[in-house]
């Protein structure tokens, strides 16, 4: 038996398979067992895939349900419902650049990209380091890693960064009073970078460079994932989900910043398993698992939640895998 499955009080494989899914079954063959898993384009005619994909538009967006454009143009809803799309697609069915509706996905996405190097909307005209790079995290799992588009992506997100290191989201250094509906329309804030980092957007913008094979090694996101690690279960620096307990809100795929998916990239940057703030993380989830052997996600219960659990265990699994093989 592998070393992360005799640490963990509670096999949890046979509560993983019993999501049912083929997806599912096929990252338990291929990221746990090491076992022939197939062609992974088998899982791309999956009815809950192609439910997605019916509802892309010919631009290759996806259109966001409750968008009012009359009085929010500002916003492009679009572009965070391709978001939100584009991670089921590729995270738990598998697509790549191969697929023509991830191809098209990309370059409606790729058109969002300013001559600054950055994807920019959802904050309307402000900046938005933290859902970059949650997208080009997933453009580059899809294949568009050598994309000259991307590397102006890393180039924008290098250029943002603190001084300590990390990275903030700009708007998060302005008082809640003085975010005015002009805001969302002004020109972007730059950074206040003698602040400290906010791990909020430190944790996503990590997501991006893990997933590079060439960034994945570079001295910033080695110097940024120290930072990550040390803060774990402690307060934000800033407002938006701020309090220690987000870091134990989960969700797969990964959307905002918890101690799950910090330590899956920090498990692709070279982090040791013997680091003492990684073994507190890798701890939390050895002695907090349920009677089934998943874990607790903090978000409700019925089926969604369910599911959510389950592909929550997976990922818990491969972080587990990857410190102790």
């Amino acid at each position: 038996m592998p070393r992360w499955l005799e640490t963990l009080p509670i096999n949890p494989l046979s509560s993983l398979a019993a999501e049912g899914s083929a997806c599912m079954l096929y990252f338990i063959r291929r990221d746990l067992l090491d076992e022939p898993a197939g062609s992974i384009d088998e899982l791309w005619d999956n009815p809950a895939a192609v439910k997605i994909l019916h509802r892309q538009q010919p631009d290759g967006s996806w259109r966001y349900p409750g968008a009012n454009r009359k009085t929010d143009p500002i916003f492009n809803y679009n572009l965070l419902e391709t978001y939100r799309n584009l991670r089921i697609l590729i995270e738990m069915h598998g697509f790549n650049r191969l697929h023509p509706a991830i191809s098209q996905a990309a370059e409606f996405v790729f058109s969002c990209q300013t001559e600054q190097g950055d994807i920019r909307g959802i904050l309307g005209n402000q900046y938005m380091p933290y859902y970059h790079a949650a997208i080009l995290e997933l453009l580059i799992k899809s294949g568009y890693e050598q994309d000259q588009r991307t590397q102006r992506g890393f180039d924008w997100l290098l250029s943002m960064r603190q001084q300590d290191g990390g990275w903030i989201v700009p708007l998060q250094a302005v008082p809640a009073s003085q975010k005015t509906k002009e805001i969302w329309s002004a020109e972007p804030l730059p950074p206040a970078r003698e602040r400290p980092f906010s791990h909020l957007a430190t944790g996503m913008v990590l997501r991006a460079f893990a997933a590079h094979p060439r960034y994945a090694q570079s001295e910033a996101t080695r110097q940024a994932g120290t930072l990550l690690k040390d803060r774990f279960f402690q307060a934000d620096k800033y407002n938006d989900r701020k309090t220690p307990a987000y870091w134990l809100k989960f969700e797969y795929p990964f959307w905002w910043n918890n101690l799950l998916s910090a330590l899956d990239s920090l498990s692709h940057l070279g982090f040791s398993a013997q680091d003492d703030q990684i073994r507190k993380g890798i701890d939390w989830f050895i002695t907090h698992q349920d009677l089934d052997g998943l874990w607790p996600t903090s978000y409700g219960s019925g089926k969604n939640a369910a599911k959510n659990r389950a592909w929550v265990g997976l990922a818990v699994c491969r972080v587990l895998r990857r410190f102790m093989p």
